[in-house]
């Protein structure tokens, strides 16, 4: 499996875990009383994005992409559905690099 890939996947698990973070996790914590559910939801989320954000340091390096799209991904992280939209120029680099 190739770099970009990888980072697709890590892209939208990423994506996926924040969004059950803030539509799942958080009501549990404020409206069950559940806050547990935000710790281990959110651990799981911390990790991955921490593993988005290093892989996507490391392919800026060795893909060579432009600051602009780099950031654009990065900012892609923090917005709900952001890697979602990100994933369909993913796919293009992929097939570029292939």
């Amino acid at each position: 499996m190739n770099q970009i890939r990888v980072f697709r996947m890590i892209a939208l698990a990423e994506g996926c875990s924040f969004l059950i973070l803030l539509c799942i996790a958080m009501p549990m914590k404020y409206i069950m009383g559940m806050p547990e559910v935000v710790r281990v939801v959110g651990s799981i989320h911390g990790g991955l994005f921490l593993l988005y954000v290093g892989l996507l340091a490391m392919l800026h390096v060795r893909q060579r992409w432009p600051i602009t799209f780099s950031l654009y991904a990065f900012v892609a992280s923090i917005i709900p559905f952001g890697t979602f939209v990100l994933d369909k120029h993913l796919r293009e680099k992929e097939a570029v690099a292939n």
